[in-house]
């Protein structure tokens, strides 16, 4: 999907999540891909300033891929150094957390996607 997301987009996007993977047959994988998912999207909300990106959930013949592709080049932080009262900075630690893999890739005209894989190693 090719997205403006928005203030209340992270919403939705959970709501698909959670269609596609009740669809797929996946309730195992549903927590962390949902909350993989909100966290990229809502890095584009916070960090992208034009809004828009590509979001691509695919089903592989072992667990799920998600990608969340938008136009801008800083590559997201991992929030290291942060202390205990932060409110912010700590999406890519719970990505980390719950996912079975994930990383960054150049996505060209200065743009990258931030991906991650659920259920893989089941």
């Amino acid at each position: 999907m090719n997205l403006t997301v928005g203030e209340h987009s992270v919403r939705h996007i959970r709501r698909i999540v959670r269609s596609l993977l009740q669809e797929w047959e996946l309730p195992e994988l549903m927590f962390a891909v949902e909350l993989g998912m909100s966290e990229l999207v809502t890095n584009v909300v916070r960090h992208v300033p034009d809004r828009r990106c590509t979001v691509l959930l695919a089903r592989q013949t072992v667990g799920v891929r998600a990608e969340v592709t938008d136009g801008f080049a800083q590559l997201p932080s991992a929030g290291d150094g942060l202390d205990h009262e932060s409110e912010s900075g700590r999406g890519l630690a719970l990505l980390d957390a719950v996912v079975d893999k994930w990383g960054v890739s150049s996505a060209g005209r200065g743009g990258k996607t931030v991906w991650f894989e659920c259920g893989v190693t089941a």
